[in-house]
């Protein structure tokens, strides 16, 4: 899988796990309707479906799946929440997407 695909799938796999997290949070924290429950566990279906489609060792995805995540949550934050990321915010989403290319595209012996 190139690395392009990589990333994107990565991608909607987070924007799947935090809308899957966050129309719940919306039902039990902002009085919205129960019904956010049903999209809500689609998503998180969807996620986990997402994570198995990467070719690689579950555990290895799995591991760099986490630094993409970051990057998608502080995107959130910013888009969604409306709260700009602090410098620290932004360091450590660099931090992480650095581990997850490590991760996902270091040369391996076979």
């Amino acid at each position: 899988m190139s690395e392009l695909k990589t990333l994107g799938l990565f991608l909607i796999t987070a924007l799947a796990e935090i809308l899957g997290c966050y129309l719940p949070y919306l039902w039990l924290r902002e009085g919205k309707t129960i019904w956010l429950l049903v999209p809500g566990a689609l998503c998180l279906a969807a996620f986990a479906w997402l994570l198995s489609l990467h070719p690689t060792a579950a555990g290895r995805v799995y591991a760099a799946y986490g630094g993409v995540y970051i990057f998608m949550a502080i995107m959130w934050l910013w888009t969604v929440d409306g709260v700009r990321p602090t410098v620290w915010d932004l360091v450590g989403t660099a931090v992480a997407l650095t581990g997850m290319a490590i991760i996902m595209f270091a040369p391996r012996s076979l």
